[in-house]
């Protein structure tokens, strides 16, 4: 397993698309562990394929507490079939570390997906399984929560990352 380098807010490779996955072979096994490995060496909860700079439709999320057992989930070219509510909730990302504010999500989801073998999977979300969710396909489709927010606030944050993280 390989601790892979996070792309940080405002590099470019953030905003482009992830491609469907095809081939559900070991490279999809290697790439989750890898990614898992690099998600939980950096406290987060999720992870996004293109956040590592691979360019597939592929996140990971382990919601789990510290003092639960691990619970990694993997999904595979996700696709969101039917949305509704709305929740506001303060979010965070390991490609804009530091910073945490307010996105207005969809409260429940229903979710069309895959797995590392390449079954689809139908579930129903809510609450924070959903925010992550609808936050790794955003990024998936290129894009960061930032983006959310006022032109004001993202231009604060693109200085203040720019500063932390010189070009990578």
């Amino acid at each position: 397993m390989a601790n892979l380098q996070i792309l940080h807010f405002p590099d470019p490779r953030l905003h482009l698309k992830a491609v469907k996955v095809e081939e559900f072979d070991e490279s999809i096994r290697t790439l989750v562990n890898d990614m898992a490995q690099t998600m939980y060496a950096n406290n987060g909860i999720g992870l996004a394929a293109t956040q590592v700079n691979v360019q597939k439709r592929l996140f990971i999320i382990d919601m789990s507490r510290e003092d639960q057992p691990k619970n990694l989930l993997v999904f595979v070219n996700p696709e969101i079939i039917n949305k509704s509510g709305e929740i506001i909730g303060e979010e965070g990302c390991l490609s804009v570390p530091g910073i945490f504010e307010k996105v207005i999500r969809s409260e429940i989801i229903k979710l069309k997906f895959q797995d590392m073998d390449g079954v689809e999977h139908i579930i129903d979300c809510d609450g924070l399984m959903s925010v992550c969710i609808q936050h790794e396909i955003d990024h998936l489709d290129g894009k960061v929560f930032v983006e959310y927010l006022s032109n004001l606030k993202q231009n604060y944050i693109k200085r203040k990352m720019k500063k932390i993280f010189k070009p990578e």
